[in-house]
């Protein structure tokens, strides 16, 4: 299935999840948020949101500074 990810076309397996796509960017266990067609997914629900074809998906990594 085709999803856009921060704002460009991505290919996934269909019924793949938020937290099967961090795998796929290397980015489990990494601070980041996901939000998903403009809701923002907690961490704990990862692992059980699936995806759609044509989901919106923005993926921010937290940075810390100061």
């Amino acid at each position: 299935m085709l999803i856009q990810l921060n704002g460009e076309p991505f290919e996934l397996p269909d019924g793949e999840t938020v937290a099967g796509l961090l795998t796929c960017l290397d980015l489990t266990g990494r601070r980041v948020a996901v939000e998903l067609d403009l809701d923002i997914v907690p961490r704990s629900q990862h692992a059980e949101t699936v995806l759609k074809e044509g989901s919106k998906v923005e993926v921010v990594h937290a940075i810390g500074g100061g």
